[in-house]
């Protein structure tokens, strides 16, 4: 990577002309601004601007390309590649101010946000309405980030990722121009499919200042449930049986003993320290009634226990809340280390295998390392926390990261099924698609020829 340039008097200049207070250079804010949730380093960007329009995001996109400053596309800082640090300077784009819902289409299940907009915003707003929106990646990240990261998360088995529910975007391109990316018809044959471009480009082809969503009706029954195992391998199997079944299950997650073991003391539960599947089911009541039937002989069939039901709405948040906990209660499993958190996707009739192989290499090198996992798609999550003062154990970490991803590429799967690739995972994209990553770099050259938009990520220049 090329180093890192010192900031252009002139650009920084023009900016705070543009914004005045709402340009920062202080040491406090750039650090906020310069690491994400990640064990990458901080890389501070030269100033933070905080946007309120989409005309904010245009003018202050035109100036940097103007001096050739990066853009670095800033969200609420939950990305998990290093995404949102700025190794080589430049201005961080602050999107949080644009929060307004720009409108709700009831009839029509589609609302149009700003990109700052976060899901709980919009699910506290639209629940009146009886309508919700279900990607759910555990934090409460930004919509923009959400499409900028093609984000997933627990209910993607029954109701796809961000991929899927997104409409369309309103983007301001490297060099200032504004362009809407398709209307709100649920399909259309006209051109390129400029949406789905930009669903997953990391802020490295433009910045995405507005959001049309897939909305849904709130199911007449919900019903969540845990249920333990006596091996991991009984725990997938259940999974892949249940998914192979057609059942139409909303959420099936797996935790392995050593999660278990974390949430409970994080989150001061007693549940078995066992695999554990939580299950949750959306429809009519009767609906409801026979998916837990079907999955609960399933379960039996596999050595699993009794399912523990939640059904009030104030219990399945509880339940949620501590698998969305999961990986702060990891990190509190060993205080002082660092988590390099990672995932991998497989083909589901692999899931198993690639899981038990992954939890006996970290086994095998010493290494603390709770697995859970959005199984129902084949996607599950490793957390290796190593001591960052001993480079033996941070060298284990890495090793054992890249032959889970081998290991995944092997049984045709990706290195990432829904962190991205940032920082962290360009080597992986490589072995992953071959030459199919210099269609990308000849995409990017092209919408960004001065390489300004969060250089460095997804394709290392």
């Amino acid at each position: 990577m090329t180093s890192k340039p010192a900031a252009a008097p002139d650009a920084i200049a023009a900016l705070r002309a543009l914004l005045g207070d709402r340009l920062s250079t202080g040491e406090a804010v750039r650090s906020h601004h310069g690491k994400d949730m990640s064990y990458h380093p901080a890389a501070l960007p030269d100033a933070v601007a905080f946007a309120e329009t989409t005309e904010d995001v245009a003018a202050i996109v035109r100036i940097c390309a103007e001096h050739r400053l990066p853009v670095i596309p800033y969200g609420t800082g939950t990305s998990l590649e290093g995404h949102i640090t700025a190794p080589r300077g430049g201005v961080s784009l602050d999107l949080s101010r644009m929060n307004r819902i720009v409108c709700i289409n009831a009839a029509d299940l589609d609302a149009t946000v700003e990109a700052g907009v976060t899901r709980k915003a919009l699910n506290d707003y639209i629940r009146d309405q009886g309508l919700f929106f279900p990607i759910d990646p555990g934090a409460d990240a930004s919509l923009g980030g959400m499409a900028a990261t093609r984000a997933s998360g627990t209910n993607a088995v029954r109701y796809g990722t961000m991929r899927e529910n997104v409409l369309a975007l309103t983007v301001v391109l490297p060099d200032g121009r504004v362009i809407r990316t398709a209307r709100r018809a649920r399909k259309s044959a006209a051109g390129y499919d400029l949406t789905r471009l930009f669903i997953g480009s990391e802020g490295t082809l433009g910045v995405i200042t507005e959001v049309t969503l897939r909305l849904y009706g709130i199911p007449e029954a919900i019903s969540s449930a845990v249920v333990h195992f006596p091996t991991l391998e009984a725990a997938v199997n259940t999974v892949i049986t249940t998914i192979q079944s057609g059942i139409p299950i909303a959420r099936i997650e797996l935790l392995n003993a050593l999660s278990m073991k974390a949430i409970n003391a994080y989150s001061k539960l007693s549940y078995p320290e066992a695999p554990t599947l939580f299950l949750e089911f959306h429809g009519s009541k009767t609906g409801v009634e026979e998916q837990a039937k079907a999955v609960g002989e399933i379960a039996r069939d596999y050595g699993g226990g009794d399912f523990a039901w939640a059904t009030r709405p104030e219990d399945r948040s509880r339940l949620w809340q501590a698998r969305h906990d999961a990986a702060y209660a990891s990190v509190a499993l060993r205080p002082g280390a660092v988590p390099l958190a990672t995932d991998v996707c497989v083909p589901i009739s692999r899931l198993a295998e690639c899981i038990l192989e992954t939890e006996a290499d970290c086994d095998a090198h010493g290494l603390l390392a709770p697995i859970v996992g959005h199984v129902g798609d084949g996607n599950f999550h490793v957390v290796l926390l190593f001591d960052p003062n001993d480079p033996a154990e941070i060298k284990r970490a890495h090793e054992v990261n890249n032959r889970m991803v081998s290991r995944a590429l092997a049984m045709d799967g990706t290195c990432t099924g829904e962190h991205g690739i940032g920082l962290g995972k360009r080597e992986f994209l490589v072995a992953e698609l071959g030459e199919a990553v210099s269609v990308m770099r000849a995409l990017k050259a092209a919408v960004d020829p001065l390489n300004i938009m969060n250089p460095g990520k997804i394709i290392a220049s």
